[in-house]
């Protein structure tokens, strides 16, 4: 019981610590670990070993995955290549039907580039198109802003996910397949919410950007097919290994499946996306690829998250050489909360931190040292609590989240209707998110 007392303590100090004093999560991970190590009674050799070892591994299983998720995001955004995709889906959908094709947009976008870049690089095309329709700017914000949430959590190579999955031990291809899976009812339930209850609040769009301008950007930026495919090849390559790696054998055993197991390492993979990124620009020249260039600010973006997933990693490893996996395994089994458990945790650090990427890597690392004694020791069991954890982590955002702040100012919304639809849209979409994962479970585990 003093374990689990010092658990529950750790996972307080990390929330008050980086939401209440503003403390860098990088440092608040890194120094609860000590602390657990210490009060735990852990010898002093093994909790720094402990945390070494937990900082390295998993930064290099995951940290060159992040930074070239990063770059691929980078490039996107820099060249313009994010309105021709979503100038692309337009013309599918129809000017009439803002909403969803601002959410289709943002599922697509939120893949590679960071939920708040998203919004603000597509909320003056939200306005304009909103203006153009005569339509309240709540419903296609709202439907934006919760399509770029769902793949943000939900769908690597986006760094969270990516960082919960090698805490996990997950295999990425997996995680993509079920999470897309999972995506989609997710994604139907944040339209509705934003075409049905979201809307009915009138805001004016107003925008700042008018549609000539967006057309002028458009005439430089890369083709949509262009655009996509940094997304789609390294997605469909690390598929690609996942099914190779079936028991079944499905590409054999020879040749043809060594190449697919290379190309298909989530390393290769989105190095060849960075590669495919390089063609956006209409001109690459030396100074985009230098540390002062689009690649630098990649750099500079990538860095913090790379690092508040390895200090993850060893807190992670430091609970993991403790008692407290099999103590608190045994203790939440006897609560027959299953899959619901990691969504909880996740829920509780996200809504009180703010950080949908630090209650990713936090959640995950705490999980982590209780997977086999909760009984998810399967490769598909591994990946349905990563994303249960990605569906805890979008419950709520509210005024300690970024991303609401980016929502409220980038609308000209007032704080207290922001509660009213952003909050209460990330909560309907991190529960819906969860019931689908439950139900995914009942037939899966």
């Amino acid at each position: 019981m003093f374990l689990i007392l010092l658990l529950l303590l750790s996972v307080l100090l990390i929330i008050v610590s980086t939401s209440r004093y503003r403390f860098h999560p990088f440092l608040a991970l890194l120094f609860v670990a000590v602390l657990f190590g210490l009060f735990s009674g852990m010898p002093l050799s093994v909790v720094a070993e402990s945390i070494n070892k937990g900082f390295g591994d998993t930064i290099g299983h995951i940290g060159i995955v992040i930074l070239a998720g990063v770059i691929i995001g980078t490039f996107l955004e820099q060249s313009g290549g994010a309105y021709s995709m979503a100038n692309r889906i337009l013309k599918i959908t129809g000017k009439k039907q803002v909403p969803l094709t601002m959410s289709i947009i943002g599922y697509f976008v939120s893949i590679p580039v960071f939920a708040d870049s998203g919004f603000v690089i597509l909320s003056p095309l939200n306005k304009a198109l909103a203006k153009e329709a005569n339509i309240s700017l709540t419903g296609p914000a709202e439907a934006l802003a919760l399509g770029l949430s769902v793949t943000h959590v939900l769908v690597p190579p986006t760094p969270g996910p990516i960082a919960a999955a090698g805490i996990l031990g997950a295999d990425i291809g997996l995680v993509i397949m079920l999470g897309i899976i999972v995506s989609i009812p997710v994604l139907l339930a944040g339209w509705l919410y934003a075409t049905k209850i979201a809307s009915r609040i009138w805001l004016d769009p107003n925008p700042d950007v008018s549609r000539e301008e967006i057309e002028e950007t458009l005439k430089t930026a890369p083709s949509a097919t262009k655009s996509f495919v940094p997304i789609l090849v390294p997605i469909f390559l690390i598929v690609l290994k996942s099914v190779s790696d079936f028991p079944t054998r499905p590409f054999g055993t020879g040749t043809v499946r060594e190449i697919m197991g290379f190309i298909g390492e989530p390393v290769i993979a989105l190095l060849i996306g960075v590669l495919l990124a390089f063609t956006l620009p209409r001109k690459l020249d030396k100074e985009m690829l230098s540390s002062s260039g689009w690649v630098g600010k990649a750099l500079q973006n990538a860095a913090i998250i790379i690092l508040i997933t390895g200090a993850g990693g060893a807190f992670g490893m430091v609970l993991r050489n403790s008692e407290i996996a099999t103590v608190l395994g045994e203790t939440l089994s006897d609560a027959r909360i299953g899959i619901f458990l990691p969504f909880l945790i996740a829920a509780g650090i996200k809504s009180a931190q703010g950080s949908s990427t630090v209650a990713l890597i936090t959640a995950a690392s705490l999980i982590a040292p209780m997977m086999d004694p909760l009984g998810f020791n399967t490769d598909t069991a591994r990946a349905l609590v990563v994303l249960a954890i990605g569906a805890g982590s979008l419950v709520v955002s509210h005024a300690n989240d970024s991303f609401f702040w980016i929502f409220t100012q980038m609308t000209g919304m007032a704080v207290k209707t922001g509660y009213r639809i952003h909050t209460v849209g990330t909560l309907i979409l991190g529960i819906s998110a969860a019931l689908v994962i439950w139900v995914l479970g009942l037939f899966l585990l």
